[in-house]
C-alpha cells in the first residue's frame, strides 16, 4: 500500500512539474535545435530558408575568417584581463572586509549597488562619463591640469576602458563570493598558528589561500563563463571599435547576422561560443561534484 501511494505521488509530481518541463523545453530547446539545424545550412536574412545542407562547411569557414579568429583573441584578452583584474581587487577588498565587525550590512549595499544596474544601464552612463568633451571625467582631470583623453576613440584606450567598467560593475560579484567563503572559515587553525608564532602573512598563503581554493576556483570559474558572453557594455559603448579593438565574439556574431545577414555563419559562430560555454561549465560541474565528495 505504501509502494502504490509513493508511486501515486511520483506520477502526480511528474504530471504537475510536465506543463513547466514543457515550456523549458520549448524555449530553450527549440532556439537551440534551430541553430545547430541553421548551422548548417544556407539561410540569410535575404533568403529565409534552409534548401541546401552544407554540413560543417560554416564551421571550418568560420575558423578561416581573420575577423572571427581577431574576435577570438580580443575576447580572450579581454577575459583574463577583467576575471584576474576582479579577483585580485575584489579578493583584497574580501579581505579587509572581513575584518570588519560593525556597518558590514552598509557596505554590502555599497558593494552591490553596481551589480544590480542593468548592464545597458551602466554602459550608458559611463559613455556619458568618458565623453571626450562632455564627461564628467575629463572635466576632473582638466581641474588638476591633465589634458582631455579620449577614453573610446583611440583602440588600446577604448580596450582597457571597458575593461575598467566591467571591473567596476561585476567586482562585487567577486567580492560578496570570496567574504562569504572567508567568513565560513574555521577559527581554529588561526588560533593554533597564532600560538605557534606565526603572523598575518604566513597564515594567509598558508591557511587562508589552502582553505579558500575551492572558493577561489569556483568562482573564477563562474566569473569567467559570464565574461566570455559579456555582449551589452560593448554593443552600448564601442560598437566594437574603434575599428575592431573592442569586438568580443558575441558582438561579432550579431555583427555577421544582422549587419552582414548571413545568419547561417553567425548560427555556425553561436555554436562555437556555446561549447566554449558548455565546456567551461561541465569543469565547472565536475569540480563542484568532486569537493562534494
Amino acid at each position: 500500500m505504501t509502494a502504490a501511494i509513493a508511486q501515486r505521488d511520483r506520477w502526480f509530481g511528474f504530471a504537475m512539474t510536465l506543463p513547466g518541463l514543457l515550456a523549458l523545453l520549448l524555449v530553450v530547446l527549440f532556439p537551440i535545435l534551430f541553430t545547430l539545424w541553421t548551422s548548417t545550412s544556407d539561410f540569410t536574412l535575404l533568403k529565409p530558408s534552409n534548401d541546401a545542407f552544407l554540413g560543417l562547411s560554416h564551421y571550418t569557414q568560420a575558423f578561416a575568417t581573420p575577423e572571427f579568429r581577431h574576435a577570438l583573441s580580443v575576447t580572450l584578452a579581454f577575459v583574463v584581463a577583467v576575471v584576474v583584474l576582479e579577483f585580485l581587487v575584489g579578493f583584497a577588498v574580501a579581505l579587509a572586509l572581513d575584518k570588519v565587525e560593525h556597518g558590514k550590512a552598509v557596505y554590502y549595499v555599497i558593494l552591490l549597488f553596481p551589480l544590480l544596474m542593468n548592464p545597458i544601464v551602466v554602459g550608458l552612463i559611463w559613455k556619458m562619463f568618458l565623453h571626450p568633451t562632455l564627461g564628467i571625467v575629463n572635466y576632473v582631470l582638466s581641474l588638476v591640469g591633465i589634458p582631455p583623453v579620449d577614453w573610446l576613440g583611440v583602440p588600446d584606450n577604448a580596450f582597457w576602458t571597458v575593461v575598467a567598467v566591467d571591473i567596476w560593475h561585476q567586482v562585487s560579484f567577486m567580492i560578496v563570493l570570496l567574504l562569504a567563503g572567508l567568513a565560513a572559515l574555521p577559527k581554529e587553525p588561526y588560533e593554533a598558528a597564532r600560538l605557534e608564532g606565526a603572523g598575518t602573512i604566513r597564515c594567509f598563503f598558508w591557511i587562508t589561500l589552502p582553505l579558500m581554493r575551492p572558493v577561489i576556483v569556483v568562482t573564477l570559474l563562474i566569473r569567467l563563463i559570464f565574461a566570455v558572453k559579456t555582449y551589452d557594455i560593448i554593443y552600448i559603448m564601442t560598437r566594437g571599435g574603434p575599428g575592431q579593438a573592442t569586438e568580443l565574439v558575441s558582438y561579432y556574431i550579431y555583427r555577421r547576422a544582422f549587419v552582414g545577414l548571413d545568419v547561417s555563419q553567425a548560427s555556425a559562430m553561436a555554436v562555437i561560443l556555446l561549447l566554449v560555454v558548455l565546456a567551461l561549465t561541465a569543469w565547472l560541474h565536475r569540480y563542484m561534484r568532486s569537493l562534494a565528495q
